[in-house]
């Protein structure tokens, strides 16, 4: 296994670095001698009398290697800076986003599970709410931000809102998919030793339920952290979402990228931590 983890790791550094030299290689194009190509001497010193360099390197288009490095370095050397609403550090648009994400995650949770203990252990409730679940669940999150907006008046909240609207629904089917799915001997021994109802919910349906139960939460993590990019382009203000929509309106593609990536980081470490928890309460019958 540690020999399959090393190779794995040298073919991801390998595809990695092929990357970095595509980049490079569609970034680097274009010659000083190319850019004054065609062009009189007349029209050379006009174009500097106007404010243009032809034969400077290119620098429009995709950012090359030597730009990205320089705005990582920039963004990373001091992420907490505060100049107005529109010129914040990223760690502090960051932290903005991640607390949104948190605080809809949580409501989500105390709604979703507890409702997803009494739908699995209850097949008149299942029935029930079923038709309720499926009408709802298909809607995108972000088709509800404009009744938030209309009915909860504050962009913030509208966000958090979305995501609690978007955490829901996995953590619920699978919590009512894990409770429902544990095994009988388990729930009739509890019967026959008269384990109380809340006891046997904490100490038989819950350790059974939990890696289906985790499963929903890693489902919904990602799902929240997809859509309050999203919901934060729309709403403005802070939030990573907003600062990839406000670059792009200043024409910073370095930027831009700058926090595509981020984004794409901090997914993937939310996701491993779920992972960790995923496998810290997996069993084996």
């Amino acid at each position: 296994m540690s020999s399959l983890n090393l190779r794995a790791a040298l073919l991801s550094v390998l595809i990695f670095l092929a990357l970095l030299g595509i980049w490079h290689l569609a970034t680097t194009g274009g010659t000083a001698a190319g850019s004054t190509a065609g062009m009189t001497a007349e029209e050379i010193e006009y174009a500097r009398l106007t404010g243009k360099d032809p034969g400077a390197a290119r620098s429009g288009g995709f950012p090359t290697l030597a730009q990205m490095g320089a705005t990582v370095w920039g963004h990373l050397s001091n992420p907490f800076y505060d100049n107005g609403p529109n010129d914040k550090g990223i760690a502090i648009q960051l932290g903005h986003s991640l607390g949104r994400v948190a605080l809809g995650f949580l409501l989500a949770c105390a709604v979703a599970i507890p409702l997803g203990f009494v739908i699995g252990m209850s097949p008149l409730v299942y029935r029930a709410l079923d038709p309720f679940i499926q009408v709802l669940k298909p809607i995108s999150p972000l088709a509800w931000m404009p009744l938030a907006l209309y009915t909860i008046k504050d962009s913030a909240i509208s966000g958090i809102f979305v995501i609690f609207i978007c955490s829901v629904w996995p953590m619920l089917v699978n919590t009512a998919f894990g409770v429902a799915s544990v095994r009988r001997d388990w729930l009739n021994v509890a019967s026959t030793l008269e384990v109380r109802p809340l006891r046997k919910a904490f100490q038989v349906v819950l350790p059974a339920a939990a890696p289906t139960i985790l499963t929903g939460m890693r489902i919904s993590m990602g799902i929240a952290w997809l859509v309050i990019v999203a919901a934060e382009m729309l709403v403005g203000g802070t939030g990573i979402g907003y600062f990839v929509w406000n670059e792009w309106n200043n024409l910073s593609l370095t930027n831009v990228i700058f926090a595509i990536l981020l984004i794409g980081v901090v997914g993937m470490l939310l996701d491993l931590a779920f992972g960790r928890l995923q496998k810290a309460v997996t069993y084996v019958e």
